[in-house]
């Protein structure tokens, strides 16, 4: 059998970065090269997988409980066979997509195999190391095995650590059949960093009663509260002459930029927050004098306060246009998606379950709101309560990510506790 390790490596050797300005599904046709891949391998381990046009990769693993109630093909169980002799089905999702933050093209992964404490020098970018001076968390993983990039990349452990996992686990399910579990469903997606991750994921098809999202951070995370998100792009019209005679004719859209972004309170800025406090991320700027373009992402975990800050955007918007004249800013604004908690609160014993598998790994759990957000925040709304569970890396989206090997084990034993608790 593969071991988890080499099983991630694998994956992060394929490149799988999405694209927010693409409007294909999946945004990228080499995320198809992974997801093509995981359902070969689900299939191969005996499980029934598709892949469907989307790229939506689902998996059926049928209950080998005796009494219990099957689902048959991929698809929710009729309401006429639920009693109370029905294990819940069960669904575990991970999504293939790196960020479009930093390349994800010929990973090349450096494994330390007992870490000392000390800074680990990224090999592919001379005098550029990772320090636990800059990222004291690194000294909680003193003694392990860990995967650093070698920082002319990110490393990929958001999320193939918990696409990893999860296969890691459905390979011990299909090589232990003494394993006793209900019905299990297993879903891989694209497009999750650029917010399209399930908008076209087939819920009922799925069949799912609860899911969870291998898709947090460092080992004990569990969260079921994110942010509120959307999206803000402002589309600036300047107006260029020659700088020689440009007084009281130019206007400068770049400049013009700059005054609306500085219009936004600055310690709402991701670098200022933490916790619980949102924030405008201002995360591309492009264009010349006559024209440019802007684009932040707003968050907040507070519904009211989201809406507040979306507002903000709308007046500081007016204000350049009251002073440059109407139509300089043009805002779009599009929500992304909401705080899942008001969804998944009322089904507690779903994170209760999962703070008992984590005990029973010997981790210490950790709830608390994830300052993002994942697959499960909209596939809560569309009735598949869906907390987020740890993957295990730390530092995502940049060439100082790293993954304590240890902490992958644990999340794919996690996986395997939670099958345990619901079949109980």
């Amino acid at each position: 059998m593969e071991n988890i390790l080499d099983r991630f490596l694998r994956y992060v050797a394929i490149d799988t970065q999405s694209d927010d300005s693409s409007e294909s599904q999946p945004s990228t046709a080499k995320q198809l090269n992974l997801l093509s891949l995981l359902c070969k391998e689900l299939q191969e381990m005996g499980v029934e997988a598709s892949l469907d046009e989307y790229g939506y990769v689902m998996g059926r693993i049928p209950s080998n409980l005796e009494g219990v109630s099957s689902a048959g093909p991929l698809g929710r169980i009729p309401s006429a066979t639920k009693g109370k002799d029905r294990v819940p089905t069960v669904g575990f999702i991970a999504h293939v997509d790196t960020a479009p933050d930093a390349s994800g093209a010929n990973v090349k992964p450096q494994i330390i195999n007992e870490y000392d404490g000390g800074d680990i020098a990224l090999s592919g970018v001379p005098g550029l190391f990772l320090r636990p001076s800059e990222f004291p968390e690194m000294l909680n993983y003193v003694g392990q095995k860990l995967v650093t990039t070698d920082g002319t990349t990110l490393l990929g452990a958001d999320d193939k650590a918990g696409v990893a996992e999860i296969m890691d686990a459905v390979q011990y399910i299909m090589t232990h059949p003494e394993f006793k579990h209900g019905e299990l469903r297993i879903g891989f997606t694209p497009d999750e960093e650029i917010g399209r991750g399930v908008v076209k994921f087939d819920v009922e098809k799925f069949g799912a009663d609860y899911a969870y999202t291998m898709d947090g951070g460092e080992v004990g995370e569990l969260e079921f509260e994110n942010f509120n998100a959307a999206s803000a792009s402002v589309r600036i019209q300047g107006c260029n002459v020659h700088p020689g005679y440009a007084k009281g004719k130019m206007r400068n859209a770049l400049q013009i930029g700059m005054e609306l972004s500085s219009l936004l309170p600055s310690w709402q800025r991701p670098e200022h927050t933490e916790g619980y406090e949102g924030f405008f991320h201002l995360i591309g700027m492009k264009g010349s004098v006559e024209e440019a373009e802007m684009t932040w992402i707003i968050r907040d975990h507070d519904r009211a306060r989201f809406e507040e800050k979306k507002e903000t955007i709308l007046r500081c918007c007016e204000f350049i246009n009251g002073k440059y004249g109407e139509g300089t800013a043009t805002p779009t604004v599009r929500d992304q998606y909401y705080n899942m908690r008001e969804m998944v609160e009322p089904h507690y014993h779903i994170i209760d379950k999962a703070v008992k598998a984590m005990e029973m790994a010997g981790i210490k759990p950790k709830i608390q709101p994830i300052r993002g957000g994942t697959d499960g925040a909209n596939l809560s709304f569309r009735n598949l309560p869906c907390p987020n569970i740890f993957a295990g890396g730390l530092n995502f989206h940049g060439k100082m990510e790293f993954l304590p090997v240890p902490s992958m084990e644990k999340a794919s034993q996690v996986i395997l506790n939670i099958i345990s608790e619901y079949a109980r």
